[in-house]
C-alpha cells in the first residue's frame, strides 16, 4: 500500500502542473512522492517482481538483472519528464518559436528518462516496441474504423458547443492549417511515447496493469487539459487513456496505439478547422 501512495503522490503532481498550473505544489509533490518510495524501499518492502525484464511482453521479456526494480529510481524518470514538460507553458500556439519549444520540451522528456534509464541506471527501463511481427487482426482492424466513426459523430459536438476550439489558434490561411496538422499529428505521437511507453511502462514493473493504467491516466488527462482540452473533455479524455493504455497491453505494439492515436487526432484536426472555418469542411453533423 505504501508504494501505491508514494507513485500516487508523483502522478497527483500532474493536475498540479497541468490543471491548477501551480509549479511549487507540483514540484513538491514529485518531492515528496519520491521521499515516500525511498522510505518504502528502505524499510524492504520489496516489489513482488524480483527481476528487471525487458520486452513488451511478458511471458518473452528477457531478464537483464537480477536486481528488484527501484520504484525510486522508475518513479524519479516519470517525475524528470514531467518536469521538462512543465518547463514551457503548453498553450497550443503555431508560430515557429512556439513549435520549437515543443519539440525540445516534449522531446526532452522522452529522450532524457530513456538515456537515463538505459546509460546511468542499466536497466532499459523504457523501451519501444514499434514491430512485434504479428498482424493485426479483424478486432483491430474494427477498432480503427470505429475511432473514426465515434470520432466523426462525438468530436465535432464536443469541440464546438463547448467552445474549446477556441483554445486553438485560428488557422485560416493553408500555412496555417498546415502547422496545425503537423502539430496534432506530432503531440499525439509523442503521447504515446511518453505517457504508454514511458510512463505507463514505469509503473507496470511495480504494479498490476490495471493499478498502473489507472496511475498513467492521471498524467495522460492532466496534460491534455492544459493542451486544450477542457469544459467536459475529461469525459472523452479519461476512456481514451485508459482504453490505450488496454490496447497496448493486448497488442504489445506502439505501431498500433500509435495509429490509433493519429486516426482520432486526424479527425480532431478536421474540426479545429471546421470550426474555426464554417462550411471549408462541411463534412460534420454540426
Amino acid at each position: 500500500m505504501a508504494r501505491i501512495v508514494a507513485a500516487l503522490i508523483v502522478c497527483l503532481a500532474a493536475p498540479a502542473f497541468f490543471v491548477v498550473r501551480i509549479p511549487w505544489l507540483g514540484g513538491t509533490l514529485l518531492a515528496l512522492g519520491l521521499i515516500a518510495a525511498m522510505l518504502v524501499e528502505h524499510v524492504g518492502d520489496a516489489p513482488e517482481r524480483p527481476e528487471v525484464r525487458i520486452g513488451a511482453r511478458g511471458e518473452t521479456a528477457r531478464t537483464v538483472s537480477d536486481r528488484p526494480p527501484s520504484l525510486t529510481r522508475d518513479l524519479s524518470l516519470i517525475a524528470l519528464g514531467m518536469l521538462i514538460v512543465s518547463a514551457i507553458p503548453l498553450a497550443a500556439e503555431l508560430d515557429d518559436a512556439a513549435m520549437l519549444r515543443f519539440t525540445l520540451a516534449l522531446g526532452g522528456a522522452v529522450a532524457v528518462p530513456y538515456l537515463v534509464s538505459r546509460y546511468v541506471f542499466r536497466d532499459r527501463a523504457i523501451r519501444f516496441p514499434w514491430r512485434t511481427g504479428r498482424r493485426w487482426g479483424r478486432l483491430q482492424w474494427t477498432w480503427l474504423v470505429a475511432v473514426l466513426v465515434l470520432g466523426w459523430l462525438i468530436l465535432p459536438y464536443y469541440f464546438i458547443t463547448s467552445g474549446v476550439y477556441r483554445n486553438w489558434p485560428v488557422v485560416d490561411t493553408p500555412d496555417l492549417i498546415g502547422r496545425l496538422f503537423l502539430g496534432v499529428g506530432a503531440v499525439g505521437i509523442w503521447d504515446e511515447l511518453f505517457f504508454i511507453c514511458t510512463v505507463f511502462a514505469l509503473l507496470r514493473r511495480h504494479f498490476p496493469d490495471a493499478l498502473a493504467n489507472l496511475l498513467q491516466t492521471i498524467v495522460f488527462v492532466s496534460f491534455l487539459w492544459e493542451l486544450g482540452y477542457r469544459a467536459w473533455g475529461p469525459v472523452l479524455t479519461i476512456p481514451f487513456a485508459l482504453l490505450q493504455g488496454f490496447i497496448f497491453l493486448r497488442t504489445h505494439s506502439l505501431a498500433y496505439v500509435v495509429t490509433v492515436h493519429l486516426l482520432f487526432d486526424a479527425v480532431v484536426f478536421a474540426v479545429l478547422v471546421h470550426a474555426h472555418n464554417p462550411g471549408l469542411l462541411d463534412v460534420f453533423l454540426i
